[in-house]
């Protein structure tokens, strides 16, 4: 008896050391610190892994860092654990709808309205994703009608009359200027909106530009060049200016790369792309733009960039910008030593630059292979290949970034696509380098952003923080799909 009793004892101390853990983590939750509210919580399922509660709330906080694969992960263990954790399936749905996964979205707030349908939530939530479902299969349908027209076919730009009241900057005589570029940033940080005329011929003019680059583009640096890359800016305009501020204008002496993710979850997306658009055909050959996995329909239709288009401009607009979006450039190679891409290495062995130069870019990414990768893929600190905490594309370790760079002749990558706390990280023994540039990221991770300088005499980075400033009261993700900012929440 006396056995028992200290057996029971004993897991009872067990479950109040994992229910304590888990008080801890909700704390640290609430403070914002997701990583170590992630640690605290896998430190309370170690201790009792058959609470669903706490693989219900390590999903949010994975969902908060956007580890999507990992988050669907814990909300699938929650519901098989507790079929009636109604929490698991919402967390579920919303770990789906982030990966643009609507069917499966749709099949969990079914279930969640089917036990609660009194739940008003519930019930808005399955009536918009229904709606999301419903338009995509429409998309789809319309779609394979032969070969869509571009929208460039169906505007008249000529015939656009810019009304007298608009005292906005112009493009000269159809092109833009330094003088167009420096009288757009003043008029954006006023808060005003640039007349659809001049955005439709930016917009026209840069497509044309960029369906002429290949996929992997490939820069010389001469020994007394320096060129300054960046990571994600996010839709973060004012952090946009600041770079400049801090780092000068681009021009021919003062080269650019900003390596994707220009647009979505910051609400000034608009203003970040066409002032990054003007740039690039203002010095085509000195300010370069890469793919990111956010310059993409499907992500674009929930994190903010479609809504905000639509909002601020039209629907045909959004349609331009997609077709733009689809020829950026994948990757850029500096003096054939250093690769820079959005995500990072591949999910199979001996990719080649070659191989690069071939893919078909102009088009939605697929889930899986070469162009995936480069989107999406991020490094992990042990060997080999895992499974991406996002739920697309993989994990690669030193091993396989060191296997590529000889492969390759590479010295080392350089990607984004990683709020990291410093604006910078390097890993894999100094041979992946990741860079961010859109500081206290969506007004909540408290990061610092950075851009690194190389130089053409050494090829070496050099990592240059700067800390968030000030921008005008409109909140982040305020153009996101309703869903996902509830589900957010």
């Amino acid at each position: 008896m006396a056995e028992n009793e200290r057996d029971e004892s004993h897991n009872l101390e067990v479950l109040e050391r994992a229910e304590a853990l888990k008080n801890k983590a909700n704390d640290l939750f609430k403070g914002k610190d997701y990583e170590n509210a992630v640690k605290y919580y896998s430190d309370a399922i170690s201790l009792n892994p058959g609470n669903a509660i706490y693989y219900g709330n390590r999903s949010l906080a994975y969902l908060r860092t956007e580890c999507y694969g990992y988050a669907l992960a814990d909300a699938t263990k929650a519901i098989e654990l507790d079929k009636k954790y109604i929490k698991g399936y919402y967390r579920r749905a919303t770990c789906n709808m982030a990966l643009g996964k609507f069917k499966a979205a749709l099949r969990d707030y079914e279930t969640v309205v089917k036990v609660k349908p009194n739940d008003k939530d519930a019930k808005m939530k399955y009536q918009e994703c229904n709606k999301i479902v419903k338009q995509k299969a429409f998309e789809r349908a319309i779609a394979s009608d032969e070969h869509k027209r571009s929208v460039v076919d169906s505007l008249d730009i000529e015939n656009m009359t810019i009304e007298d009241e608009y005292s906005g900057p112009k493009l000269e005589n159809g092109s833009v200027t330094l003088k167009f570029m420096k009288d757009l940033m003043q008029w954006y940080k006023d808060q005003k909106k640039l007349h659809r005329k001049c955005a439709y011929q930016i917009l026209v003019q840069v497509k044309e530009a960029l369906s002429k680059l290949p996929s992997l583009v490939d820069t010389i640096l001469k020994k007394t060049e320096k060129i300054t890359i960046c990571g994600d800016t996010h839709g973060q305009y004012f952090d946009l200016l600041n770079i400049f501020e801090l780092n000068g204008l681009p021009s021919e002496t003062n080269p650019y790369i900003f390596n994707g993710d220009f647009v979505d979850r910051g609400s000034f997306s608009v203003e970040v792309i066409l002032t990054l658009f003007g740039f690039k055909l203002l010095y085509p050959d000195h300010f370069h733009l890469l793919r990111g996995n956010h310059e993409t329909d499907n992500m674009n239709q929930i994190y903010g960039f479609e809504g905000e288009v639509k909002a601020k401009y039209t629907a045909q607009m959004f349609e331009l910008f997609s077709e733009v979006f689809q020829w950026l450039p994948l990757a850029q190679c500096i003096n054939r030593k250093i690769l820079i891409m959005h995500g990072g290495l591949f999910s199979e062995d001996g990719v080649t630059l070659d191989d690069i130069r071939k893919i078909d870019r102009n088009r939605q990414p697929p889930d899986s292979g070469l162009m995936c990768d480069l989107l999406w893929s991020d490094p992990q600190p042990q060997n080999g290949r895992s499974v991406s905490k996002r739920g697309v594309s993989c994990q690669f370790g030193p091993d396989v970034t060191k296997a590529f760079l000889a492969e390759n002749h590479l010295d080392y990558i350089i990607r984004s696509h990683e709020v990291k706390p410093e604006g910078y990280e390097v890993t894999h023994e100094t041979k992946c380098v990741t860079v961010f540039s859109a500081p206290n990221y969506c007004d909540q991770m408290g990061n610092k952003g950075a851009y690194i300088h190389l130089r053409g005499s050494d090829l070496q980075p050099t990592f240059h923080q700067f800390s968030a400033v000030p921008h005008p009261n409109v909140k982040p993700m305020a153009y996101a799909n309703t869903l996902l900012q509830l589900g957010m929440m």
